[in-house]
């Protein structure tokens, strides 16, 4: 009986000091994430002005019946998902090939951690600024094209055509984050025992063997991370298509909802539109993470 109320006294002990140390992040996000959320949806509700006087009037759903019937707000979920499918899958490929090409090296492993990674450290308004130049009519991209094609002088219209500042938008995205996810592949490659691809190699599985019916069932958890990460950072894009359009890209092909949601709020300062369209976002980005977690569930695999 003693030695059973000493283990509750200590179960109680770590209970309590879990709770200490837990506090301070539930409190960050409850005020920084969940009021936000919270707080917008009310907000979604009324026909409000932004640095308006007047009170707001409340107008129920109207503000989200007006977005499912715009043109302009569809073509912003257009946007929205064809930038997000066409960057955050190569994102994800790419990513583990070269976590892959990483893992295998003897040498400068160290290096192409770090050449693949200083990109993610860049702020994203730097990284489209400097890709603005690169994507000029004179500049390295059109110079390079040119140079594998040898087709000198033309210009590829990267920022002026509506197909090709979309493609200009994701090869920025992949650019800055590749390394980051490539990173996260690494550590996840890294906690699989060596042991298991030995008695692989002892049965006689071949490299291709090895990759498919070990390491990739193995690295299921980190390849759920990643893809559920890369698809909400695709998701919630917006500096890379502000910045562009500030440049003189059209803005219909990269009007995603980030950036229409901007221009509702700062131009037309309708604040009750725009948290409707956050609202729609949020349930978007719930519902892509429910399906990927549904899509990834389909059995464990353990070493």
């Amino acid at each position: 009986m003693k030695g059973r109320l000493f283990s509750s006294g200590i179960e109680h002990k770590k209970a309590r000091w879990g709770w200490i140390f837990i506090i301070p992040s539930l409190v960050f996000f409850s005020l920084f994430s969940f009021y936000p959320i919270l707080n917008a949806l009310y907000t979604s509700l009324f026909r409000k002005k932004l640095l308006s006087l007047a009170p707001p009037r409340f107008i129920g759903f109207d503000n989200y019946v007006y977005l499912l019937q715009s043109p302009d707000f569809w073509n912003s979920i257009r946007a929205t998902v064809v930038f997000t499918i066409g960057t955050f899958v190569p994102m994800v490929v790419f990513s583990l090939i070269l976590a892959l090409f990483i893992m295998s090296r003897k040498r400068f492993q160290k290096f192409f951690q770090m050449a693949y990674y200083s990109p993610a450290v860049l702020s994203s308004v730097v990284v489209a600024a400097i890709w603005l130049l690169m994507l000029d009519p004179r500049g390295l991209a059109n110079q390079w094209v040119n140079f594998i094609l040898n087709t000198p002088g033309i210009d590829h219209k990267w920022l002026a055509d509506s197909t090709m500042v979309q493609i200009s938008t994701m090869m920025v995205y992949f650019w800055k984050y590749v390394g980051y996810f490539t990173i996260i592949f690494l550590v996840g490659l890294g906690s699989i025992p060596n042991s298991i691809h030995e008695a692989a190699r002892i049965d006689g599985a071949g490299g291709w063997t090895d990759f498919w019916y070990i390491t990739l069932p193995l690295l299921k958890p980190t390849t759920v991370l990643v893809s559920i990460m890369s698809m909400l950072q695709c998701l919630k894009t917006f500096s890379t298509q502000y910045l562009f359009t500030q440049g003189g890209a059209p803005m219909e092909p990269i009007n995603v909802i980030t950036l229409n949601l901007y221009h509702t709020t700062i131009r037309d300062r309708s604040i009750g539109l725009a948290s409707a369209m956050s609202i729609i976002l949020f349930c978007m980005m719930l519902f892509f993470t429910w399906l990927q977690f549904k899509t990834f569930r389909s059995g464990e695999d353990h070493y």
